[in-house]
């Protein structure tokens, strides 16, 4: 253990933390595209008995009208997030008739970019922007990228615990700038290690052949002799490789995340540039918007990582603008596969292997990174993401090659005094028993999610489709079933009709152009 891990530690350690190790607080967001009974891509619009996908605080939509996104709110307890997700399911699942909420990462049967709907969110200007910036990252990239679901983790330290850290640490500065700093070291320890969580909990071995629609199959092989599934023998996560959210166009754009100036600036430049390889796809003229504008990113939601440094935004503040305003308030977790044999694609221990792992990341020194590292980082993920499970591999720990294996287990290690001292906070066992069930996995990889998904497929004989269609029709029975409690029933009503009132307010309130709007959004970035 690395001293200043062993001082952290000691900090935490002491009667007082508990309180601080309780306040962790969690939000989820979970993506699952709406499909048809047969296993295509819907093709009706956002359910109206939901609410507005615009103003709604629990259920949206992402990219297309048929990728609903339920958000639980910022919660200290696992249990009641949990619990909340499966109420969202309850609840739309009254909602969307004989449609089915698909179980998986990686999408159903997708007949090209036409079948997929971008998202409409109705006639106001922040609503059109919303749909002019998915339509441009069709355009970008082609709608099937589009298409994949997961899950966004986000994790924040309690204000108590900030407090204390900054005395700790002699009150370096001003404290919104510490918490800054603090987050950023976390980030880049994350990426140091998030090949572990791809390992772990990757779900995405296999994809149905519609996804590629025909193009190179990027080396899989065919499941059967009509290929309607492809997959790697020992992938883990395909979502999170050159299958999933990657952009050749964003290759050379370097993000550092060694301060909060530079990640701020590296960004807001790929905002207000122009990229000519999109100045063909119309961006306002004669009022045709199909993107934004022409720039290398349309906002910064457009640049793809595994993990953001975030902050709430106020209305018509740029994510940006909100970080420069007041510092990074939490961070979001980007890389979760959609766990098929879980209700709702993640559960309970899961969630204190997350917190755990992201605990050790903000506690762990963690200096500054550099272009040869990010390489090096870059390359680990994806021989997991690719090859996880294949016996032997060699990962590059920064100085020299060493067994994936290996390495997992003494990251695990070194996690497990975190584990126990929130267990002690907690009063409960649940932290060390979520760590040895990891331990566990890299002990026999047949244990991960992905080597049981492509076992069941084998022991079966079911192509990736008819799997995942499998648990699927077996959750949507499960939430059809599950009656929620009156003030439940109501509260959801109630929220669906606030929602639908809110969307509509918003529309006869438009009071300027929507050129004028734009301009007067990307002028926030002008000032960065």
């Amino acid at each position: 253990m690395s001293s200043h891990l062993q001082k952290q530690l000691q900090t935490l350690s002491q009667p007082e933390a508990k309180g601080m190790l309780r306040g962790i607080s969690r939000g989820i967001e979970k993506e699952s595209l709406r499909i048809e009974a047969k296993g295509t891509l819907a093709q009706t619009p956002h359910p109206a008995e939901l609410g507005s996908a615009l103003t709604h605080s629990l259920i949206t939509t992402d990219y297309s009208e048929a990728l609903l996104e339920f958000i639980t709110p910022v919660n200290t307890s696992i249990e009641d997030s949990l619990e909340l997700l499966e109420d969202i399911h309850s609840f739309v699942y009254q909602k969307i008739g004989d449609e089915i909420l698909w179980s998986a990462s990686m999408p159903c049967i997708i007949s090209g970019d036409a079948s997929i709907p971008v998202a409409q969110y109705g006639s106001s200007n922040v609503a059109r922007m919303k749909t002019v910036y998915r339509s441009g990252l069709g355009h970008r990239y082609g709608r099937m990228m589009q298409a994949i679901a997961g899950i966004h983790y986000n994790f924040s330290m309690p204000q108590a615990y900030w407090d204390h850290a900054w005395e700790s640490a002699g009150c370096p500065g001003e404290k919104t700038d510490y918490i800054s700093e603090r987050y950023l070291g976390m980030i880049r320890n994350f990426r140091r290690y998030s090949w572990l969580l791809i390992y772990l909990f990757g779900a995405s071995p296999a994809v149905c052949s519609s996804f590629l629609g025909g193009s190179d199959r990027h080396g899989m092989k065919a499941f059967d002799k009509k290929a309607k599934s492809l997959y790697l023998p020992f992938a883990t996560a395909l979502r999170m490789g050159e299958l999933g959210y990657n952009s050749d166009a964003q290759g050379d754009l370097n993000v550092c995340y060694n301060s909060l100036g530079d990640y701020v600036n590296t960004l807001s430049s790929a905002i207000k540039q122009q990229h000519p390889a999109y100045s063909h796809i119309p961006s306002g003229q004669e009022g045709n918007y199909q993107q934004l504008n022409n720039s290398l990113l349309q906002i910064e939601n457009e640049f793809y990582s595994s993990i953001r440094p975030k902050r709430v935004a106020s209305s018509g503040e740029t994510p940006l603008c909100a970080l420069v305003r007041a510092g990074i308030e939490y961070i979001e977790v980007r890389c979760v596969d959609i766990n098929p044999f879980s209700s709702v694609g993640l559960d309970d221990t899961q969630m204190r292997s997350l917190d755990t792992f992201l605990l050790y990341c903000l506690l762990q020194d963690s200096p500054a990174c550099n272009d040869d590292e990010q390489l090096v980082q870059n390359a680990n993920l994806k021989a997991v993401v690719n090859m996880g499970r294949q016996p032997g591999l060699q990962l590059h720990d920064g100085s020299d090659d060493i067994p994936m294996a290996q390495w997992a287990n003494e990251l695990l290690g070194a996690m497990r005094p975190i584990a126990e001292m929130l267990d002690t906070a907690h009063a409960s066992g649940d932290y060390i028993a979520s760590l040895d069930s990891q331990l566990a996995k890299v002990a026999d990889p047949e244990l991960t999610p992905s080597a049981r998904i492509l076992r069941e497929m084998h022991d079966k004989q079911l192509p990736f489709f008819r799997l995942a269609m499998a648990y699927s029709e077996k959750w949507a029975q499960y939430f059809r079933e599950r009656a929620l409690s009156a003030d439940v029933q109501a509260a959801f009503e109630q929220e669906a009709e606030r929602s639908l009132l809110a969307q509509r307010d918003m529309e006869y309130s438009n009071d300027i152009s929507f050129e004028d709007y734009l301009d007067n959004f990307f002028s926030q970035y002008e000032g960065l």
